[in-house]
């Protein structure tokens, strides 16, 4: 049986339906969850997608975090459940102490909406475990306040304990260390800035984010088998 995940539809988001057609198209089964919803339905993942979750009004994600959802959020990711944060996504998590530091406004204060090439950097993540070190993705970025920061003491961890997923190969916003995406330390959650959603079909100009999606239905599968 096929891999099943929920995406969670905040006000104000507005990447859900690509996600869960991006699922759908490598084989996943895949349903939307409402914010205000108090639990779960019965899934092996769960994918935050990107938008503007309550109109980012205080903070990308600072709303968001109190939604009913975020409690069976947080309750899977405890358990060892694969949760990803995308965008926007990322952003609720950090807000949410799921993961560390946070996400600031782009360095030159512009939105940026381009395709950009990443560096996958560690493999010990429910998003990259069947990726090669190294590798180079072409992935799409469409934000305002990506530049990932954080304590000095939290990215000398995040480097020790191999907790950078993603760097930027051309810095494109400012984030600390070219960070595009990190882990928790489990690995079972993962926050990034890039849309691998929108890089599944040669036709988008790159089918990368295919890779990353399909490592995210093996492990959820993998779970669920354990």
């Amino acid at each position: 049986m096929s891999a099943r995940v929920g995406v969670v539809l905040f006000p104000g988001s507005n990447c859900e339906h690509d996600v869960v057609e991006a699922i759908h198209a490598l084989g996943g089964q895949a349903e939307i969850v409402w914010h205000g919803a108090a639990s779960l339905p019965a899934v092996d993942a769960v994918v935050l997608p990107g938008g503007f979750a309550h109109g980012d009004y205080l903070r990308p994600g600072a709303i968001a975090r109190f939604s009913p959802v975020m409690e069976a959020v947080r309750a899977m990711a405890a358990g060892g459940g694969a949760v990803v944060g995308i965008c926007n996504g990322f952003q609720v998590l950090t807000e949410a102490g799921l993961l560390p530091g946070a996400l600031q406004k782009n360095a030159g204060l512009k939105f940026i909406c381009t395709t950009v090439e990443l560096r996958v950097e560690s493999t010990n993540s429910v998003l990259t475990s069947g990726m090669t070190p190294g590798g180079i993705l072409s992935i799409p970025i469409n934000h305002f306040e990506g530049n990932y920061t954080c304590s000095a003491e939290t990215l000398a961890r995040l480097r020790d304990e191999d907790r950078v997923v993603l760097r930027y190969v051309d810095n494109p916003n400012g984030s600390m260390d070219a960070i595009a995406g990190i882990r928790n330390e489990q690995g079972n959650v993962v926050g990034l800035m890039p849309h691998p959603e929108r890089a599944c079909d040669p036709l988008a100009g790159s089918n990368d984010g295919a890779a990353l999606l399909r490592c995210l239905l093996a492990a959820a599968s993998g779970v669920r088998a354990a």
